[in-house]
C-alpha cells in the first residue's frame, strides 16, 4: 500500500474500503489493471454526471419562479415565487446565476492547487455531499415558504464552491490512470458526462416540477449525496495506491501538443512512482499552449453556460410552429442540445486523435458555431422539426470544444513535457483552464438576464460573437499545427531538438 508523509501533501493515501471488499471475490486477492481503470472510468464519469444534473434545476425552475403571481405567499409550483415574480424577476435570477458561477470559478482555482495536495478520492466526496446539501436547501425554500433573495444568493455562493471541487479531482484521477494513446477518443466518450448529467438533470427537474418546484431540487441532491458515498468507498486515486501492476497490455505512445511530448505520462509514473512536488500556479501558466486554451475556453464556455442557463426559459418564451410550449414541455425538448453535445465531445476526440491536432479542431468546431447559432435563432421558431435538428446542431458544435478542451487538451498540457515528468500538474492545470473558462460561464448568464429583457436577437449577438472571438485566440497553435500536418519535422530536427537541453519549468513556483 503506497503512502506518504511530507510536510507539502497533508494526506496519506490509503486503499478504499470497497477494493478491499471487492479482492474478497477475486482468486488472486487483486483486481487486475484494466478492471481498474474500468473502475475510475465508470466511477469518474458517473461522479460528474451528477455534478452536472444538480446544476440543472435552476435553469428548469426559472419560468416557475417569474410567473407573475397572484399569492407571493403560497407555496405553489403554479403562480411564481417571490421575490422572483416581480417585473426584475430575470435580472435577480441571474444574479443568481453570477453568485454561483463567479464562486464556481474562483473555487476551481483554489481546488486545483489543492486538490494536487489533498486525497483526491476525499476531495472529491467532500465536493460531492457538500453539493447535495446546499441544492437541497435551495428547495427547501419551497417548503419553508422562504421569499428573502440573501438567502437563495448566499444558498447558491456555497453550492457554487462545493461544485468547482468536482473537476479538477475527475481529470486528475482519470489521467492517474490513462496513457496518451486515443487519449481524444477516450475522453471524448468520458466527457460525455456533462451532457448526460444535463439531460438526467433536466428529466428529473421537469418530472418532479409537477409536485412542487422544492422537488426539483431535492431528487438531484439526494443522486450526488449518494453517489459521494460511492465515490468515497471505491475510486482508486492512482496506481501505488492500491498497489495496481499493469499486465503487459498496455501500449505507450506520445501526443503532440504544439510539440511532441517524448514519454508517456502513465509509463513514466509507473516506473519511477509519484514524484510528490506539486506544479506552482504560476508555473502551470507558463506551460505552452495552456495560457491561450484557456483564454479561448472563457468565451467558449460563456457561450455553452448560457444555453445551461437560459434555453429552457428561451424555449418557453419563443413561439415554435405557432404555439408556446409548456414550461414542462420546453425543459424536455432542451435535453436535445445536450444530446448534440455528448455526439460533439465524441466527434471532436476522434478528429482530434486523427489529426493529431487539438487546436485545429477546437478551432473547426467553434467557428461553424456562429451559423449554427444564427440558423437557429432565424429558423427555429418555424417549427418543432426544424427547431429540433437545429437545436441538435447547436449542441454539437457549441458543446464539442469545450468537451475537447476541459478533458483531452488539459490531461495533454497537465502532463507537458516540460514539467520533466517530476510534477503533479494535472488537477492545477485543470483548474486553471476550466477555472478561467468558468469565469466567462459567470459572465454569460448573468448578460443575458439583462440583454434578454431588451431583445434575444441581441443575446444570440453577443454568443456568435463570443465564439469568434474564442476561435481567433487558438490562431497562433491552428498555424503550427497546420505546418506540422503539411510539414512535418525531420529526423534531424528531432535530434537536434531532443539533444538540445532545455531546463524544466520550476515546479515550486
Amino acid at each position: 500500500m503506497a503512502s506518504w508523509t511530507s510536510s507539502e501533501f497533508l494526506y496519506e493515501e490509503i486503499k478504499p474500503p470497497g477494493i478491499h471488499f471487492l479482492e474478497r471475490f477475486k482468486r488472486s486477492g487483486k483486481l487486475s489493471f484494466k478492471q481498474y481503470q474500468g473502475m475510475v472510468f465508470v466511477l469518474t464519469f458517473i461522479a460528474y454526471i451528477a455534478f452536472h444534473a444538480s446544476r440543472k434545476p435552476n435553469s428548469i425552475v426559472k419560468g416557475t419562479l417569474s410567473k407573475p403571481s397572484t399569492g407571493h405567499f403560497k407555496a405553489t409550483d403554479q403562480g411564481g415565487w417571490a421575490p422572483f415574480d416581480g417585473p426584475d424577476g430575470t435580472a435577480l435570477l441571474g444574479q443568481i446565476d453570477l453568485a454561483f458561477l463567479s464562486v464556481y470559478a474562483v473555487g476551481m482555482f483554489v481546488a486545483g492547487h489543492l486538490g494536487d495536495r489533498l486525497d483526491l478520492r476525499t476531495f472529491l466526496t467532500i465536493g460531492m455531499i457538500g453539493t447535495g446539501v446546499f441544492t437541497a436547501l435551495f428547495g427547501v425554500a419551497f417548503w419553508a415558504n422562504i421569499h428573502n433573495f440573501y438567502y437563495f444568493l448566499a444558498i447558491q455562493t456555497l453550492a457554487g464552491w462545493f461544485q468547482s471541487i468536482g473537476w479538477p479531482c475527475v481529470v486528475a484521477v482519470l489521467g492517474n490512470w490513462f496513457d496518451k494513446k486515443r487519449r481524444g477518443v477516450i475522453m471524448g466518450v468520458w466527457s460525455a458526462h456533462t451532457s448526460i448529467g444535463n439531460i438526467i438533470g433536466s428529466l428529473m427537474a421537469t418530472g418532479l416540477l409537477k409536485f412542487g418546484w422544492g422537488w426539483s431540487f431535492v431528487g438531484p441532491a439526494l443522486l450526488i449525496t449518494f453517489l459521494g458515498i460511492v465515490v468515497y468507498l471505491f475510486l482508486p486515486v492512482n496506481p501505488p495506491a492500491v498497489e495496481a501492476e499493469r499486465d503487459g497490455t498496455e501500449v505507450d505512445s506520445t501526443m503532440r501538443l504544439g510539440d511532441t511530448i517524448t514519454e508517456s505520462f502513465l509509463s513514466s509514473r509507473m516506473s519511477t512512482g509519484f514524484d510528490r512536488r506539486a506544479v506552482g500556479f504560476l508555473a502551470a501558466w507558463k506551460i505552452p499552449g495552456v495560457a491561450p486554451f484557456a483564454l479561448c475556453l472563457f468565451f467558449t464556455k460563456l457561450v455553452s453556460y448560457t444555453f445551461l442557463y437560459w434555453l429552457p426559459f428561451y424555449v418557453s418564451q419563443t413561439e415554435i410552429g405557432g404555439e408556446h410550449l409548456s414550461q414542462e414541455t420546453s425543459g424536455n425538448l432542451s435535453t436535445l442540445f445536450d444530446v448534440g453535445g455528448v455526439v460533439g465531445g465524441i466527434l471532436a476526440g476522434y478528429f482530434s486523435d486523427q489529426l493529431d491536432g487539438r487546436a485545429i479542431t477546437a478551432g473547426g468546431f467553434i467557428y461553424l458555431t456562429i451559423p449554427a447559432l444564427f440558423l437557429y435563432r432565424t429558423y427555429g421558431h418555424i417549427s418543432m422539426a426544424i427547431n429540433i435538428i437545429l437545436m441538435f446542431t447547436a449542441g454539437v458544435f457549441v458543446n464539442g470544444p469545450y468537451a475537447l478542451i476541459t478533458t483531452a487538451v488539459a490531461a495533454d498540457l497537465g502532463t507537458h513535457k516540460s514539467l520533466k515528468g517530476n510534477a503533479r500538474a494535472l488537477a492545477t492545470v485543470t483548474a486553471i483552464i476550466d477555472g478561467t473558462g468558468s469565469v466567462g460561464a459567470a459572465i454569460g448568464p448573468v448578460l443575458t438576464g439583462y440583454i434578454a429583457a431588451i431583445s434575444w436577437d441581441a443575446v444570440f449577438y453577443m454568443l456568435m460573437t463570443a465564439a469568434l472571438i474564442s476561435g481567433l485566440l487558438l490562431t497562433q497553435l491552428i498555424i503550427a499545427e497546420v505546418k506540422t500536418l503539411l510539414y512535418g519535422s525531420s529526423e534531424d530536427d528531432e535530434v537536434v531538438a531532443a539533444s538540445e537541453p532545455r531546463p524544466p519549468i520550476d515546479v515550486l513556483i
